[in-house]
């Protein structure tokens, strides 16, 4: 081999044949010291896995003895300390010393009664019979009334879905005589009312149910009732006979029902007479009662007895 040629600069060549290695034995030794970590690397990975596995099975078998232990205690609560078994047996012993207070009790009750009876109370009858007393009054005043309350009147007087206040008395009657009503108005003549069709006219604002209607608001709905009556009177040589009236009620207004310009009472029979005169309310009209044969005095009298004949053959 020729010797090796220095550069001109003194300086050393960049090729790769030129450059060695200091430390020849470096590589081998890197490569020896791998191989002998690799085993010892491996063996404790392997031991930290087997521990941890350990653990996680240790683990696992803790939570699965605590779920068997809670499904136990589930099916038998009775084995618990404060389970529910046990509550229960605390209850029963609790109702039966309860019992037992109240058998104790009531025996010395009934011992303390005993006594009594046979000590001076059975001796003494009057004592019993003041004792008896309050009692008696006690079931006196629970006695039951069987009065009429009117709540039945209710659903059989009714007249086109209302309740009418009144009730026909047993004694009305239809009129033989031809009664009439004249109405004025401030001197104002206004049609002529024939009332003697029926027993009884209603007469108030409720056109509804309302007989003979009266528009004023000072009257009431079922303001007043014009009813013919059987009565009895006394005849002129002293014998009793009976006679169909007319008569006026005021079933409680507000304002009232006026006879000849006179209040009357509510809820009270007024007799009528010829050429009587009604007012209702505040209302300015007025209605003189008339009949047909009001302006002949002879056949009103002649009228009369033929009237009260016919009515007594027709009650007998």
């Amino acid at each position: 081999r020729s010797p090796k040629r220095k550069s001109k600069s003194g300086r050393r060549s960049k090729s790769p044949r030129g450059r060695r290695s200091r430390s020849p034995h470096h590589g081998a030794v890197r490569v020896k010291q791998e191989r002998d970590d690799h085993p010892r690397r491996g063996n404790e990975e392997r031991k930290q896995r087997h521990t941890s596995e350990q653990e996680h099975r240790r683990d696992r078998s803790g939570d699965r003895d605590r779920h068997r232990d809670h499904s136990d205690r589930r099916k038998n609560p009775s084995e618990r300390p404060g389970g529910r078994g046990h509550d229960r047996e605390r209850d029963v012993q609790n109702i039966r010393e309860q019992q037992a207070e109240r058998e104790f009790y009531n025996e010395k009750r009934r011992e303390h009664r005993q006594n009594n009876e046979g000590s001076g109370l059975g001796q003494n009858p009057e004592h019993r019979q003041s004792d008896n007393k309050p009692k008696d009054k006690a079931v006196n005043k629970e006695k039951p009334s069987f009065e009429l309350s009117g709540a039945l009147l209710e659903d059989t007087n009714t007249f086109r879905g209302v309740v009418i206040k009144y009730s026909e008395p047993p004694e009305a009657r239809i009129p033989k005589k031809r009664w009439r009503l004249y109405p004025f108005k401030n001197d104002e003549f206004l049609p002529v009312m024939y009332i003697h069709r029926q027993s009884a006219y209603l007469l108030g604002r409720h056109r509804r149910i309302a007989d003979i209607p009266i528009d004023h608001p000072s009257c009431s709905k079922q303001h007043a009732v014009f009813q013919y009556r059987l009565v009895e009177h006394t005849r002129a040589d002293g014998t009793v006979g009976r006679r169909v009236k007319p008569y006026i009620i005021d079933l409680g207004s507000g304002n009232g029902t006026f006879l000849n310009n006179q209040r009357i009472e509510p809820q009270r029979y007024y007799e009528l007479k010829e050429k009587d005169v009604l007012k209702f309310g505040f209302s300015s009209r007025e209605y003189v009662l008339l009949h047909e044969s009001s302006d002949k005095s002879e056949a009103n009298a002649k009228d009369d007895d033929e009237e009260e004949e016919k009515e007594e053959e027709s009650d007998s």
